[in-house]
């Protein structure tokens, strides 16, 4: 999967979210409780597992993703993106400022190792 690469080298927080509902409109931060907030060696390999998520094709569910990633730079004013992942349509939706239009929409393989390995993590912070 591909990440904004300046916004992976000056994120420095990561917020997770456990996703509570879908927003009205696209572009927006999607609802939820914040979980967990990863800083240090624990973004790094976040976003390092994250950019290692092999591709696939599209699968059909209607988006109902349980979890996100808002990531920071230094000021933590507004999120340089947020990631939201769907493991039931393989689809991820990315949005913010440093987001390019060629990378909103991507999908993975929910199956394999490295996406397993990121819904274990995700539910290590909130079961």
């Amino acid at each position: 999967m591909q990440l904004p690469a300046e916004a992976v080298a000056a994120t420095v927080l990561i917020e997770v979210v456990r996703i509570s509902a879908v927003p009205a409109e696209r572009g927006v931060p999607y609802p939820g409780r914040t979980v967990a907030h990863w800083a240090g060696s624990e973004a790094i390999e976040a976003l390092a597992l994250i950019e290692g998520l092999p591709g696939s094709e599209q699968h059909r569910c209607g988006f109902w993703p349980g979890w996100s990633i808002r990531a920071y730079e230094e000021s933590l004013d507004l999120a340089l993106f947020e990631a939201t992942f769907c493991f039931r349509c393989h689809q991820v939706r990315m949005h913010g400022k440093t987001v390019p239009p060629a990378l909103a929409t991507q999908f993975f393989d929910a199956d394999t190792p490295p996406a397993q390995a990121l819904l274990a993590l995700f539910r290590t912070v909130a079961p």
